[in-house]
């Protein structure tokens, strides 16, 4: 089973938090398309504008620390990111991506091994990671069964109604 995401590498180092993902003065807005259009405006003002659909962020350590909120996966999505591949990533942020349906992997090396505007495959399901522009690729971290059929539904609210009559 393959879920196979290929786009521009945009990239961003450690300790990348969700104020920058989607600064706090947008934590009002609930429609999903506005929030994608202040999607790392903390910093790059133009991110939304440049990113296309399947385009995949590449993170340092850390990626997605500070508070939890729930707005920065949707945030990312709605701009069109098809993944996020970071040497790691906080806790609250991976589970609330997979919960929304935005595939994220840890991916160590990934952060050396691609460049800004480099294109990049990501094979979700096996965690292959291939930089297009030098034919490498790296292994991530492979997820869970579990984490794999809320992602194949689209996020965890599509998967419980998926699965409602089994319980």
């Amino acid at each position: 089973m393959g879920w196979n995401i290929s786009g521009k590498v945009w990239k961003y180092g450690d300790n990348v938090n969700t104020d920058v993902i989607i600064p706090g003065k947008y934590l009002v807005i609930t429609d999903p398309v506005e929030l994608g259009k202040h999607a790392m405006e903390g910093l790059d003002d133009e991110f939304s504008l440049k990113v296309k659909s399947g385009d995949v962020m590449v993170g340092g350590r850390n990626f997605g620390c500070g508070s939890s909120r729930e707005h920065a996966p949707v945030a990312l999505k709605a701009a069109g990111v098809g993944a996020v591949v970071a040497e790691s990533l906080a806790r609250i942020f991976y589970r609330n991506s997979i919960n929304l349906g935005l595939p994220v992997l840890e991916c160590r090396g990934v952060y050396e091994a691609f460049e800004q505007g480099d294109l990049i495959a990501v094979d979700v399901f096996e965690g292959r990671v291939t930089n297009l522009n030098r034919g490498r690729s790296l292994q991530a971290a492979p997820l869970p069964e579990f984490i794999v059929g809320i992602l194949s539904s689209g996020g965890l609210t599509p998967y419980l109604k998926q699965h409602m009559d089994e319980w």
